[in-house]
């Protein structure tokens, strides 16, 4: 709240406190009138517990409330203390072998997909992996909160109905025992009381309407004038809109304004403000008035404090009643006997009615709160639950209609507990035939939809928001018609029948409605002008489909329903259309001899609809006819002969022609709407009642009527008689070449009308229309997808219908038409068809798009052309039809299509003067092959002394009629065979001849053969013979072409390098000498290989030339010459972090000089490796900037990059990069100095560098005192000695050219800033240790991911990151000379004194605290700036090497200190070896240093084990470091794997193989240096036990662990709740898969502050744990979430797959998800990389959308 109403917590009343429930309980006891007694002690003390000031207080209400209130009615319930009363009931009591669970939001939920009766029934989490489901094929989903757990419901499941939990609840279930016999009667009466005066004063006061005064009987005697400004939630405004308003409305922070929407949109109210009547009413009309503007405004009541505080009770009550019910069914019984007892006011008065009817009245704590009661009461007490459901579909209409008047969504409404009711087979069948539940439901249905034109039709007006809104609410109403029908009745009672048929009227009526709806009329001329509204007819069309299908599954179950429905159904089409034929003239046609009376009607000119609903359903129920034989047995009772075909055909037939024109392009002009409209006709969505049912429709019209007449009026409906009935037709249009439209619609629409002449013919594998069964449907379905391409899973899924339960029944049958292929580290798993199902292929399939038919038939023709078979695509053998449809295949030999084939074909012939398609063609020929096969099938199956009446084949061969004498069908293919215009078309021409041969063959088998039919032999057998050889020719033609092409381009190739020799050997040579000269130099061959020190290998000078990828110019690095820089990023990073809670308090006064060793945050460096001109690159980078700012005046979209922080995408590769490294020679050759001198050891070079560093210290000390008197400054000097050959007042000059120099400040000073996360500034002191920190860090981390993956050290790394380790070294080891000489030579004092004591320095680190490798990169790196001040002829190698030896020995005695502490058991028995002594040694001397208080511990060898592997890291990092830094090429023996290179790398390092040996060398110094080391007050802390220290080899990081089963995360997810909006589950809970928190994304309540502005909880947790950069998984979606800084992000594909090896992300589909551990390899490989960034880049790069999204808000 706002400050002004903050008054501290008022103190508890003491009263309250003394209030006893044992007293008031036996008071009550007492009494007379029970009730008047405990609204009275209600009415005194409920104000004084809740609602006392602004603020509630809910622990200490409940406290109160307890004691006070709910104490007493326990104590009257138990008749003695409830503490001992429950358990005694509880003990009585026999648990429920129901589950109940009710569902939190997001909880994991599991259907069976083999055992449960209908998707609705689902497990809870324990009950599911307690039952037998686990082992079969299950779905799982996220609960949307409000269900129960059907475990233990004896209805929800076909088999397993229990768990192993509550199987053992069965043992002893006497069905309907009353649960009443286990309480005592006096417990009885008295709970009867209670709950009867509880449960009636909850409904009252949560149902109560007026806002200042209470029901008479808990009026109080003083009221007090406080009141609340209570807010409700709506579904209208927004989360922005109620936080602006409640600031203006109540001038409160937005914090306080988000905490009050958080809670509205929860509980669904909240108050605003407490105080008197006036001070709320002014912020309720402020509330109004700023909401009030586009929608309709936010409720707002003025409530008295005291309502509010009895309505708070009630709810408290409600859960109370829950919670007391638990202890024993004989409570639960007695409180469904309260709720369902009628009221004094008779009808609907009981208490659960009352609630139900005022559901839409209550605010949304309150309703879910008695829904939950609901559920565990009435809904799992067996015989209530009967009763409860007959309420509620009393209730049902009036709860529907308060439901559309509500906002509320359906999961708060109570009326989504039909699931409850209407799923469960024998009470849904009860409500049928007792409450006529579906009539009510669809009359429920048809009175939301009002709009109706002059038919009778619906009407769908514009889709305003507010309709859409409404209608998607009385879509609701379809879903519980569903529920009712998903399980069909086994056994019918006439009750049912009559109930049945009944509802089954009341659909026809609904289907009615939609008969003819939404006609469109084809536009001419101008363009449509508005597009008309077309999706809610298909979004209605859509939610029936699986009601309709299911209609029909109940019809087929009852032989009388069947009947009756049928009868009934054709009795409203009837109706439909009736006036079928009237006000239209007849016409009458005719062709070959053949005439039909229709009527004129045209598609192009005419109304046509698209939706026909009651056609389609009498086509479903014809087919159930068929299916059922009642077609056969009963053929008495059926109308079939009142059918007339004509009208049956004429609405199906217009609408597959709309089609055919649409496709033509006639429909142009009508917009879009059409196309959408044709498009969800034909979509897998709604084809099984749209469709197919057409198809089915014109099949049994057809199977009626003779084939001649369908054919004409077909040919009339597609306006094409004309050019058929008139002979020359075709040849007069070809030669008015001016109409190439209308040849082109024409030719479409033949193409169009054939192509349905086949699917009438072909389409039998409807179970019904041919004697298949429904696995021979989907196989055929899945066959064909298949030979388009490949397919996953869920591709296949979505490709096939689904039935009303979410199957497509395709798991049972792919096995035996395809193979899986699983899928690798990318892609998913694939079917592929097995070879032997491809001759099953059509062609012409009905289910394909026009498109995948073209894929088909060319993936078909490639596989026929790899298999060397001609390419050939033959219709398949099709299984017969059913007696009721099988006259269809009469139409392929009847005279009109032979007619129509031979017109076709003579065109074809004389190809020149018509006008004519392939495509027409080819349909032809498929039309001719499928009768061919079919007489084929007829021959071989005929039975003996039968005739087979199918003569297609005879028909052919007989030329045409007398006037014009055409040649025959047969003779015109065997002209076209031998056409060049045909070439495609031969083989199918070909293998019609073979098949018409085969067929002759059979006839004569079966008669006697005539000669001349033998003759056709022969000449098509010498035909064939003719056509072998002439190919043969041909190809042989081609070869030799061939040949000679390929001679010439090889004789041209050859001049050409001839002509151009010296170029080529150029460009080889140079190819050569690139980039990785120094691994292969050949000088370096047998002597070992040194990278450091006075031996350190000489490797000759290497001139190296690059190019530079925006000017295509070559240059040579030079020390001289114009800076070369690569593309790089830098960024801070936590991946090698042990310690992410350390946060740097102020980063500008931070010194970073020493590392921790618990690398809580390095700074990594990397690179793609392009290399560009300095210049080249600076003008790029303004471009980009330039660009930058422009677009940002245009428009504010995000890019992939943030310009102003520097960032930009390198210009060959796209890679974000945010500067760039200078590219350098190794920089230790331009300042080594000649050896004069042998070189000093150890002990020495310590001495003198001290020396040195102390004539430094003292000179700084005069520098900063400014000179009083010189004299005083000359004896200075005498004292000061300076040390031989030292020079201090000597500066270098420095070699690099200015744009060099220019160059590694850039670097340098980027690599600070993002470091360090400050402001650039190239004078800061820390500038140059942040470079070497980088260097080191980098290095560090690319030796761990090597280590990790067990690859050599030296192996051949990628060349960028080879490349970017060279740069970053040397680039390093150059940085000095762009600092200031005195800052460089401090900090290596400094360093330099961690390890060698020096009185100036105090409060330096121990050495525990020191991470040695980040500090020889340090002291070697800086090491020059001294030395080169130094003439005495030391050389710098020299100081390398003892820096290296000198570290190294510390690192020894970290390891010793730290990591040697665990006892080893198995000790070896070998004799020690000169290490193991050695460290034994070395340890002894140890222990005395540290005062005894290290472990003693007896095995040298298990000590020297423990310092080889502690030590190991150090030394591969040291040899990558030293390999950059002077360029000495590795050994051929580290670049292999295997061993673990001990000896090789300390050869390579000039160290001893006994390391322990550099302690023995230098003894007296080293002692010294180990007793200093030991001092340190944090080592003796650390020996003592009062603090950590990390311990070595440090373990790798990795991801966290996830489980196996994904189903376990989203349990986890479900149990976490927000951590600040207490204990509210969280919407989206997202999983750190760094260091595995768990966050509350997404959300105003988790949002974070971070620099100012509020951020979502994972953008914050970002920053914190991978300072910047960080990896999730978002539990609900199961996404990976890649986050980089605040504008950054992308979602990447999880490490989760189901069984077909496909990920899902949303969890749309629910299979079971299991981890792949290569996949999540595969990130962590990412994350180790630091590719996490670069990964965010390429994706938002590829893909814009990612660009909008506001990443900071997750």
């Amino acid at each position: 709240m706002a400050s002004e109403l903050e008054p501290e917590v008022p103190a508890i009343d003491q009263s309250l406190l003394e209030c006893s429930a044992e007293e008031t309980a036996g008071k009550w006891l007492q009494s007379t009138d029970l009730t008047r007694e405990v609204y009275q002690h209600l009415a005194h003390y409920v104000p004084k517990i809740y609602c006392r000031g602004p603020n509630p207080f809910p622990q200490r209400e409940d406290m109160l409330a307890q004691l006070v209130l709910l104490g007493p009615m326990e104590w009257y319930i138990c008749g003695e203390d409830p503490a001992f009363g429950f358990p005694k009931l509880e003990q009585a009591n026999k648990p429920s072998h129901l589950c109940g669970r009710v569902f939190k939001v997001g909880e994991p939920t599991y259907s069976c997909r083999d055992c449960a009766v209908d998707p609705t029934c689902v497990l809870c989490m324990e009950c599911f992996l307690g039952s037998i489901h686990r082992d079969h094929r299950y779905r799982m989903t996220t609960s949307g909160g409000g269900g129960f757990c059907d475990c233990g419901d004896i209805e929800a499941w076909k088999e397993g109905p229990y768990c192993e939990k509550h199987k053992l609840n069965t043992s002893e279930i006497e069905e309907e025992e009353d649960p009443l016999i286990h309480l005592p009667e006096d417990v009885i009466t008295r709970t009867y009381n209670i709950f009867a005066i509880m449960f009636h004063y909850a409904v009252e006061i949560l149902t109560w309407e007026k806002e200042s005064e209470l029901p008479a009987d808990l009026e109080m005697v003083e009221k007090t004038d406080t009141y609340y400004c209570m807010l409700f939630n709506d579904e209208v405004h927004t989360y922005e809109q109620v936080i602006y308003t409640l600031q203006k409305a109540v001038n409160c922070t937005q914090k306080e304004a988000i905490g009050f929407a958080t809670t509205v949109d929860r509980d669904g109210r909240r108050s605003v403000r407490y105080g008197d009547f006036a001070y709320c009413e002014q912020a309720k009309s402020v509330i109004v008035r700023n909401t009030s503007r586009q929608t309709k405004p936010l409720k707002v009541q003025v409530m008295h404090s005291s309502i509010v505080a009895h309505q708070n009770f009630g709810l408290k009550l409600l859960s109370w009643l829950g919670s007391i019910i638990g202890y024993s069914d004989g409570l639960r019984r007695i409180l469904c006997q309260v709720g369902l007892q009628e009221g004094p006011d008779g009808e609907n008065s009981s208490l659960v009615d009352r609630l139900m009817l005022n559901d839409s009245k209550l605010w949304k704590g309150a309703r879910s709160m008695y829904h939950q009661l609901f559920m565990s009461s009435l809904l799992m007490d067996l015989k209530y639950k009967k009763l409860f459901a007959v309420r509620f579909a009393k209730n049902y209409q009036q709860m529907q209609r308060d439901f559309m008047e509500d906002d509320h969504e359906r999961a708060v409404s109570v009326t989504a507990l039909s699931v409850q009711f209407f799923t469960a087979p024998t009470l849904a069948r009860m409500l049928i035939t007792e409450e006529n539940l579906l009539t009510i439901i669809i009359k429920t249905f048809m009175d939301h939809l009002r709009h109706r034109d002059a038919q009778g039709r619906f009407q769908f007006e514009r889709y305003t928001a507010l309709q859409a809104f409404k209608f998607r609410r009385v879509q609701s109403l379809i879903l519980d018609l569903k529920y009712v029908l998903i399980s069909k009745p086994t056994e019918w009672s006439d009750d049912l029948r009559q109930k049945f048929l009944e509802g089954f009227d009341a659909f026809l009526e609904l289907l009615k409605c939609m008969q003819g709806m939404d006609p469109v009329t084809r536009q001419v001329g101008q363009h449509i002008e508005m597009e008309p509204e077309w999706e809610a007819a298909f979004t209605l069309q859509m939610k029936l489909t699986h009601v309709i299908s299911m209609m029909q599954d109940w019809c087929a179950l009852d032989e009388k329903v069947l009947i009756e429905a049928y009868k009934k159904c054709l009795a409203v089409l009837m109706q439909c259309h009736g006036g079928f034929t009237d006000g239209e003239q007849p016409v009458t046609l005719s062709i070959c001899g053949h005439s039909v009376e229709t009527i004129r009607y045209c598609v192009s000119q005419e109304k046509v609809s698209i939706h026909l609903p009651i056609s389609r359903l009498l086509a479903g129920l014809h087919v159930l006819l068929s299916k059922s034989e009642v077609a056969y047995k009963f053929p008495e009772l059926l109308p079939l002969s009142e059918l007339s075909p004509p009208m049956l055909i004429e609405h199906p037939l217009r609408c597959l022609v709309l089609c055919a024109q649409v496709h033509a392009g006639m429909w142009r002009r009508n917009g879009f709407s059409l196309v959408n409209q044709i498009y969800y006709y034909h979509n897998v969505k709604c084809r099984r009642e749209m469709f197919d049912k057409d198809i089915i429709m014109l099949q049994t019209g057809v199977s009626m009527m003779d084939p001649n007449h369908f054919l004409m009026i077909m040919l009339s409906r597609f306006e094409l008689y004309q050019i058929f009935s008139t002979p020359d037709y075709g040849k007069r249009l070809s030669s008015e070449i001016t109409h190439k439209d209308v040849v082109q619609q024409n030719n479409t629409l033949i193409e169009e009308m054939l192509y349905l002449i086949i699917m009438l013919v072909g389409e039998r594998f409807s179970p019904g229309v041919g004697q298949v069964n429904a696995t021979d449907e989907i196989k055929r379905e899945i066959i064909h997808q298949l030979c388009i391409k490949p397919m996953a899973h869920s591709e296949l899924v979505k490709s096939l219908p689904e039935d009303e339960n979410k199957e497509t029944g395709m798991e049972s049958v792919i096995e035996a038409v395809a193979h899986f292929k699983k899928p690798g580290l990318t892609g998913r798993g694939m079917y592929e068809l097995k070879p032997e199902c491809a001759k099953e292929f059509n062609l012409y399939f009905y289910h394909f798009s026009r498109a995948e038919q073209s894929k088909a038939e060319e993936a078909q023709r490639k596989l026929k052309r790899q298999n060397r078979e001609d390419t050939a695509l033959p219709p398949p053998v099709l299984p017969p039809f059913c007696p009721l449809f099988a006259s269809l295949v009469n139409i392929l030999q009847s005279d009109v299509m032979l007619y129509i084939i031979r017109t076709i074909l003579h065109w074809a012939v004389e190809h020149n003067g018509y006008a004519w398609s392939e495509s027409m063609l080819q349909r032809v020929l498929h039309l001719i092959g499928m009768a061919l096969q079919e007489e084929k099938q007829h021959l071989e199956n005929v039975m003996e002394e039968h005739v087979v009446t199918f003569t297609f084949a005879q028909k052919i061969s007989k030329p045409g009629e007398a006037p014009n004498n055409s040649p025959s069908i047969l003779a015109m293919l065997e002209t076209l065979q031998n056409a060049p215009y045909l070439e495609v078309h031969k083989d199918m021409i070909r293998w019609i001849l073979k098949t018409f041969n085969a067929i002759k063959k059979m006839r004569e088998s079966s008669s006697a053969s005539s000669v001349a039919e033998a003759e056709g032999t022969i000449t098509e057998e010498s035909s064939r013979d003719k056509d072998k050889a002439e190919r043969k020719r041909k190809a042989e033609i081609a070869r030799l072409r061939r040949e000679k092409v390929m001679a010439q381009m090889s004789e041209m190739q050859r001049n050409f390098i001839d002509e151009n020799k010296d170029l080529f050997q150029q460009t080889v040579a140079e190819e050569a000498s690139n980039f990785a000269v120094l691994d292969n130099s050949p000088m370096v061959s047998d002597t070992t290989l040194t990278a450091l020190g006075p031996a350190q290998t000489q490797v000759p000078k290497q001139r190296q030339f690059v190019t530079c990828i925006l000017c295509q110019e070559e240059q040579e690095v030079k020390v001289e010459s114009k800076a070369m820089v690569l593309a790089a990023f830098v960024q801070r990073s936590t991946v090698l972090s042990k310690n992410r809670n350390k946060v740097i308090q102020d980063p500008e006064k931070y010194d970073p000089l020493f590392m921790h060793p618990d690398l809580s945050c390095g700074t990594h460096t990397g690179s793609c490796g392009h290399v560009m001109h300095a210049h080249c690159w600076q003008r790029y980078f303004d471009s980009v900037q330039a660009k930058e700012q422009r677009r940002q005046q245009r428009l504010r979209l995000h890019t992939s990059y943030d310009v102003e922080n520097g960032e930009f995408l390198c210009p060959l590769c796209e890679c974000l990069s945010n500067t760039v490294i200078p590219l350098l020679l190794p920089p230790r050759n331009i300042f080594n100095k000649l050896n004069f001198s042998d070189q000093p050891n150890l002990t020495q070079w310590i001495r003198t560098i001290s020396q040195q560093i102390k004539a430094l210290q003292i000179l700084r000390k005069e520098e900063s005192i400014p000179n009083i008197a010189s004299s005083k400054n000359s004896e200075n000097m005498d004292e000061l000695q300076l040390p031989e050959g030292f020079r201090p007042d000597f500066h270098p000059k420095n070699p690099y050219s200015d744009s060099i120099k220019e160059m590694l400040t850039t670097f340098g000073t980027a690599t600070y800033k993002v470091g360090l996360k400050v402001h650039p500034n190239e004078e800061d002191p820390r500038v140059p240790i942040m470079c070497w920190g980088s260097c080191a860090y980098t290095i560090q981390s690319i030796e761990r991911i090597l280590s990790d993956e067990d690859k050599p050290l030296f192996g051949p790394l990628p060349c960028r990151l080879d490349d970017c380790l060279r740069s970053l070294t040397r680039f390093a080891a150059a940085h000095w000379t762009v600092a200031l000489l005195s800052v460089v030579q401090g900090h290596f004092c400094k360093l330099f004194a961690s390890l060698v004591p020096n009185d100036n320095y105090g409060d330096l680190p121990c050495i525990l605290d020191i991470d040695m490798f980040h500090l020889l990169v340090g002291l070697v790196l800086a090491f020059p700036a001294l030395q080169c001040q130094d003439f005495s002829g030391i050389s710098l190698g020299t100081g390398d090497l003892h820096i290296f030896h000198l570290v190294t020995m510390a690192h020894i005695i970290q390891i010793l200190l730290t990591s040697c502490t665990e006892e080893n058991g198995m000790d070896q028995e070998t004799p020690a070896g000169e290490e193991e002594l050695a460290v034994l040694a070395l340890y002894k001397t140890l222990r005395q240093c540290t005062g005894s208080a290290l472990k003693e511990i007896p095995s040298g060898w298990h000590l020297w084990r423990s310092v080889r592997a502690g030590i190991m890291p150090f030394l591969k990092c040291s040899a990558l470091f030293f390999h950059y830094l002077n360029g000495v090429p590795s050994p051929p023996e580290i670049q292999v794997s295997g061993t673990s290179h001990f000896e090789h790398l300390c050869n390579y390092l000039s160290l001893p193989n006994n390391l322990i040996c550099l302690f023995q060398e230098n003894s007296e110094i080293t002692k010294l240096l180990v007793e200093s080391w030991c001092q340190h007050i944090e080592v003796k802390r650390y020996l003592e036990g009062e603090r950590d220290a990390i311990s070595y080899p440090r373990e790798s990081n990795k991801l966290i662990d996830l489980p196996e089963d994904y189903s376990s995360l989203i349990n986890q997810a479900s149990n976490f709740s927000c951590p600040k909006s207490g204990g509210d589950k969280s919407r989206t809970p997202t999983l750190c898969l760094v260091c595995g928190t768990l966050l509350c994304s997404q959300s105003y309540c988790c949002q974070a502050e971070l620099d100012g502005e509020d951020v979502g909880a994972c953008t914050a947790h970002t920053y914190s744990c991978g300072s910047g950069v960080c990896i999730f998984l978002r539990v609900r979606e199961c996404q990976v979430l890649f986050l980089a800084g605040r504008t950054k992000g992308c979602f990447y594909s999880p490490p989760y797959l189901d069984d077909y090896g496909e990920t899902d992300q949303l969890l749309r589909r629910g299979n079971p998800l299991h981890l792949c551990k290569e996949r999540f390899k595969k990130i962590q490989k990412l994350w180790h990389q630091h590719s996490i960034t670069e990964e965010i880049g390429h994706a938002q790069e590829a893909n814009q959308t990612l660009v909008g999204i506001d990443w900071q808000h997750l």
